[in-house]
């Protein structure tokens, strides 16, 4: 996918401007990347009690635990003796005092912001809530892109406004897979990928709340594969195909188990495996049948700004952390009481 100027720069502000470089999981971002590993192969952890763990939660509240300093100091307090923890602990005003200059940039940005559109807009409310979930060291310098910032800001205020009644009707339309009845009070709509692991995490989501509301919602599941996934199209096709014959959950779930398999020979076995008639699913990816219907779903993904995998509304708001079961429940628990 295109990659702004601004994301391209030094402090990689990314789709949110500052807002979720790195921190929400989705496919539109750069891969995490792997925790250091020890010569003998493990992965230091901090230790779970002690002084050293002490100090890895005390910085860790200052920082924010998806920070990388956050991480680091966890990894790096698994090795630590405990003698040096103390200290560090005893030390750790002068820590803070270094932590607050670090972060200056974003104190600065976030008023400045708040200054010039109001304490009480949206802007500052969304500059306020994100700012803590910076890593400090893409604070400095924020305020030579400002006007970026700002007008990054504004396009994702303007994207988090609740969807129009007719593009809900869109994408919440009965062509597609999905579960519950189609009068519920509530409807969840997916974009996903299933060769995006964090479509993975957010399968796992959806299973749950399946198990945990049944008829009581109604769940739609849209394709949306994206071109840095070479077996995405073709999987999606496949989940359409395998929908076709009324085993599309039990395709999906295999999928997304297998992620780093989806060729063609792959989609065959899972196939048989779902109990499929693999001669009628083999022939509509062949030619192709469940193209279109692949693209028409993107296509209605791009007009409600969908970007990445996972996307997720509900009523037609867009959900932050659509791997969150617990974040989504609140949502779907408000909804279902508010309608009675």
């Amino acid at each position: 996918m295109k990659r702004t100027r601004l994301a391209q720069s030094t402090y990689g502000i990314g789709l949110l401007g500052l807002a979720l470089a790195g921190i929400l999981p989705s496919c539109q971002q750069k891969k995490p990347k792997p925790a250091a590993v020890a010569a003998n192969g493990t992965k230091p952890e901090a230790k779970t009690a002690g002084p050293c763990a002490d100090y890895a939660a005390k910085l860790c509240a200052k920082t924010g635990e998806q920070t990388q300093l956050c991480d680091a100091t966890k990894r790096a307090t698994g090795v630590m003796a405990p003698a040096a923890c103390t200290a560090a602990i005893k030390g750790f005003a002068l820590t803070e005092g270094l932590l607050k200059d670090q972060r200056k940039g974003c104190d600065e940005l976030v008023n400045k912001l708040c200054t010039e559109e109001g304490k009480t807009s949206e802007v500052c409310t969304l500059v306020k809530e994100k700012i803590p979930q910076v890593p400090a060291e893409r604070c400095g310098g924020f305020l030579e892109h400002y006007t970026e910032i700002k007008a990054q800001l504004k396009a994702e205020v303007v994207k988090n406004q609740p969807l129009a009644a007719a593009q809900q009707a869109q994408i919440a339309a009965n062509d597609a897979p999905g579960f519950g009845p189609t009068d519920a009070k509530v409807t969840v709509v997916e974009f996903s990928d299933f060769e995006c692991p964090y479509c993975s995490r957010a399968a796992t989501a959806t299973e749950q709340i399946r198990a945990k509301y049944k008829d009581r919602i109604r769940f739609v599941f849209r394709q949306f594969p994206l071109p840095m996934h070479s077996n995405a199209k073709k999987a999606a096709e496949a989940a359409l195909a395998a929908n076709a014959q009324g085993k599309f959950w039990e395709f999906h779930d295999l999928m997304f188990k297998n992620q780093q398999q989806l060729g063609a020979s792959a989609l065959e076995g899972y196939a048989k495996e779902a109990g499929l008639n693999v001669a009628t699913f083999k022939e509509a990816l062949s030619t192709n049948k469940y193209a279109d219907q692949v693209a028409r779903d993107v296509k209605l993904g791009q007009g409600v700004a969908v970007t990445g995998t996972p996307t997720m509304f509900v009523n037609g708001k867009r959900i932050e952390n659509p791997t969150d079961v617990a974040a989504i429940s609140v949502v779907l628990d408000g909804l279902l009481k508010a309608a009675g």
